[in-house]
């Protein structure tokens, strides 16, 4: 299946989450099931929908600053590097990239996200290739975040987001 930012919501319409507090266990839960991959693909679309159907993570409130060198050293890494250092980050290797991340704050993580995917909008670092096939798992742990409440949306963001990398202090 090809996957458009379009289609997740009527693709799978039919996936019903409730908004009771285990609704955001459950797609968490549903999320790290994903492969790093489809992790990666998952983050990239609902960051590049954000505004649409999923609101934004307020990335402003974020602290970024304390990102901005690991953002900056990511830009600067070519193409195939940037993807290993996401997939690093999201599979939490220990390399000095996934360190780095793993000290940041939950919503600095969040705004992290935000920021590589508003460069992968520009092109100034490695995208979602165009047509890219995301598995049934993947459209489905979309589809169900679209349907959550804005608090709920954020949790799930958070808590995907919070357990990748590898924090040395913990």
């Amino acid at each position: 299946m090809t996957f458009t930012t379009e289609s997740s919501t009527t693709s799978f319409s039919q996936v019903f989450v409730s908004s009771d507090q285990n609704a955001v266990s459950r797609v968490t839960a549903s999320f790290k099931a994903l492969n790093v991959d489809q992790q990666l693909g998952v983050l990239w679309f609902l960051y590049t929908k954000m505004g649409r159907t999923v609101t934004p993570a307020a990335p402003g409130a974020a602290r970024l600053q304390f990102a901005e060198g690991l953002l900056n050293d990511i830009k600067q890494m070519p193409p195939q590097d940037q993807l290993k250092a996401m997939r690093d980050i999201a599979a939490s290797v220990n390399t000095p990239v996934s360190r780095a991340y793993g000290v940041l704050g939950a919503n600095t993580k969040l705004a992290f996200w935000y920021q590589l995917a508003e460069w992968m909008k520009e092109g100034s670092v490695i995208g979602v290739p165009a047509g890219y096939p995301v598995s049934r798992a993947s459209s489905q742990v979309l589809a169900a975040i679209e349907q959550l409440e804005f608090s709920q949306q954020i949790t799930v963001l958070r808590n995907a987001v919070s357990g990748m990398g590898i924090d040395p202090l913990a």
